[in-house]
């Protein structure tokens, strides 16, 4: 079984991080396969981002190889979920979705720890579009930077343990990662938090290869039906 996880920016070291922790919740005979766009943004960081975000991704999903049996989306609250399965026939798992289904299953109700603030309109859509913003009682930002995560990791523990609480405060009886950055985080913020903490891309993760060996499949009638067959130009695009 090979899995690809799927980088929403360029920044290479990001894919690794997410990689490395998608490879932690799969069996043995399960490979993880770490994809990264040729083209982008090396950090997706608001809307104008985000979008630039979804077509090399779409597009880089457009030359996947023909071995891959299903997709984590490894960008927190970034676009192209919808249009990954229409063009793929395998399973495809968002990060965002993956955390709040499995958020769900350990409390009533789930926050989440992002990175900066302009995320947070992003997030609550991308729950929204899922049928998971109900349960999802405060989306806190922690001021950083996505690239600056790994620049000083106490400081980021610090900042998510701040907005984690913040989060508790509110409601939150679990909270998630709100970025593929912060893959591994909640190893080091465990014992400050009362709560359960989930990293999207080890949920992704195990929801992919869970739905691979159900031998289950996205469904092809009406909303996630294939593309129509036409021209389409990527300008820009390498290769």
């Amino acid at each position: 079984m090979r899995i690809a996880v799927v980088n929403c920016n360029t920044t290479e070291s990001m894919t690794e991080t997410a990689a490395a922790r998608a490879r932690l919740a799969v069996g043995p005979d399960t490979t993880v396969v770490a994809i990264t766009p040729s083209w982008g943004v090396e950090s997706a960081e608001g809307w104008y981002d985000s979008f630039i975000s979804a077509a090399a991704v779409l597009h880089t999903l457009e030359r996947l190889p023909a071995d891959i049996d299903g997709v984590v989306m490894a960008g927190f609250g970034e676009h192209g979920r919808e249009g990954a399965r229409e063009l793929l026939e395998i399973p495809v798992v968002d990060i965002t979705e993956a955390s709040a289904h499995l958020a769900m299953l350990l409390g009533r109700r789930y926050g989440v720890v992002t990175t900066v603030r302009r995320a947070v309109g992003q997030i609550e859509d991308s729950l929204m579009t899922a049928g998971l913003l109900g349960h999802c009682v405060a989306i806190e930002d922690t001021g950083l930077g996505v690239l600056e995560i790994d620049a000083d990791p106490v400081a980021t523990a610090d900042a998510f343990v701040a907005a984690g609480e913040r989060a508790i405060a509110r409601g939150a009886e679990v909270i998630c990662l709100g970025c593929a950055g912060m893959a591994g985080l909640e190893e080091h913020v465990r014992e400050r938090l009362a709560v359960p903490v989930i990293d999207g891309v080890v949920a992704a993760a195990a929801l992919v290869e869970t739905l691979i060996r159900q031998r289950l499949t996205t469904s092809k009638l009406d909303s996630y039906a294939r593309p129509l067959t036409k021209s389409r130009r990527w300008p820009g695009a390498e290769g």
